[in-house]
């Protein structure tokens, strides 16, 4: 039967009873135990929520944004349509699927991507990638294409698995006839819902992460965004596209993605836990492996990290169990040279306070460098439908100077040390400078 899932981000969120079916595997149900965003709870207590809960509003604004994207377009039948719409509503709710315990936290600990054996790559990977550490997408195109969930849904829908998983991600190899509608191609468009520079996956976790954390950063326009989706097709290829009154929407979403990231995802406390984290994994005490079968990956989660790290005798499992960070003493932004601090690891050296150093990098976007389209990107379309328009329809990143004017990244690196060591390093760090 159909049911309705109660979200404080999008209200009721309607899930269908062939919904539900998915909904319930136990490898979706796993990310009840996943929280969204790692170690953010220290610095911000609010922010507990779930990776399940995000990808239940994934799928939803998957829909929406499907409906609004779609209005115009008339369909060969309505089945084709239904089957397009569950397609990246699925995708949507299962692109997260993969994610390690403390989600990002861990995927430096994962093993390569050629232990996993993933059939649903064919050829698509190098040898030399494939020798690359796997990430969540490898482990989340694992799980939808070899275990029972690929069966689940293959009972459920009129597509398979492969097909999500070829929405989720590029280099999943199958046949695109399933995305053909009326001789055009619609994977390319129903792929770019679910991950680029408009995504759904960002314009809940904006959201929702910046309601759980109290920070309000990612407090961006959704709805005028999702209601100003459109399609642009050039050459049988069917591509994402905005309305142009949307396009100041769009760059207030830029912006807050780039401030949630500085703000809140690289906060010093968040980002102090993951070092410690990282010493743990990297240290001769540990024990812990994330596994590459992927029905031992159902049970690693962060209830079993964390049970791990609890009954581990090593100093940084305690410390971070206590929930005890090493303390900031120094914190640097600017440039790769403004934010050089080998004169202060030196000299805290000297005196032999131990360190532990981190470096974030803020960028506006993955899609995108010094402003112009990524190779390999799908482009992103901007309609401007007005009367007069002398660009009737352009790139997005030729739409709006938001890529030019935050081209740059944005480099902050952080010296911590023990508490105990706080006062002394401080103090060492002064006269250094003079």
């Amino acid at each position: 039967m159909s049911m309705e899932v109660r979200d404080p981000i999008h209200g009721a969120i309607p899930v269908s009873a062939r919904e539900v079916a998915i909904l319930d595997d136990p490898f979706v149900q796993r990310l009840r135990n996943i929280l969204q965003t790692g170690f953010s709870q220290y610095p911000f207590p609010g922010a507990v929520h779930s990776r399940y809960l995000h990808s239940v509003g994934v799928m939803h604004l998957a829909g929406a944004g499907f409906d609004s994207a779609f209005s115009d377009y008339k369909f060969s039948s309505s089945a084709v349509r239904e089957s397009f719409r569950s397609a990246v509503r699925i995708a949507g709710l299962l692109h997260d699927i993969g994610h390690a315990p403390y989600s990002h936290c861990t995927e430096f600990a994962m093993p390569s991507l050629k232990s996993l054996n993933i059939g649903a790559y064919g050829d698509s990977i190098s040898d030399e990638n494939l020798e690359k550490r796997a990430s969540h997408e490898d482990y989340t195109i694992g799980i939808l294409t070899m275990t029972s969930l690929a069966d689940k849904i293959s009972a459920n829908f009129s597509f398979t698995a492969r097909h999500v998983a070829a929405l989720i991600s590029r280099d999943v190899c199958i046949d695109d006839s399933f995305f053909v509608d009326n001789g055009l191609d619609f994977r390319r468009v129903l792929s770019q819902l679910i991950s680029s520079e408009l995504d759904v996956d960002r314009l809940d976790y904006l959201v929702r992460d910046s309601y759980f954390s109290g920070a309000k950063y990612g407090q961006v326009d959704v709805h005028w965004l999702i209601n100003n989706l459109t399609l642009h097709v050039d050459e049988g290829q069917v591509s994402l596209a905005m309305r142009r009154r949307a396009i100041y929407a769009f760059d207030d979403f830029m912006v807050a993605r780039y401030h949630m990231f500085v703000m809140v995802y690289f906060h010093h406390k968040s980002v102090a836990f993951e070092e410690m984290l990282k010493r743990y994994f990297t240290g001769e005490n540990c024990s812990y492996q994330i596994p590459s079968v992927m029905e031992d990956y159902l049970w690693v989660d962060d209830v079993h990290l964390t049970n791990h790290l609890r009954n581990v005798d090593d100093p940084w499992a305690r410390s971070i169990m206590t929930g005890v960070p090493w303390t900031r003493v120094l914190e640097l932004h600017g440039t790769i040279d403004e934010v050089r601090a080998d004169w202060a690891n030196k000299a805290l050296s000297r005196e032999g306070i131990d360190t532990m150093s981190a470096g974030s990098v803020g960028k506006l976007s993955r899609y995108t460098v010094f402003g112009q389209k990524r190779e390999g990107a799908p482009t992103i379309y901007v309609l401007d439908d007005s009367i007069g328009a002398r660009t009737p329809v352009a790139p997005i990143q030729e739409a709006t100077a938001i890529f030019s004017r935050y081209q740059d990244e944005r480099r902050i690196n952080r010296i911590y040390v023990e508490q105990c060591n706080k006062a002394r390093a401080k103090k060492v760090l002064e006269s250094a400078r003079k």
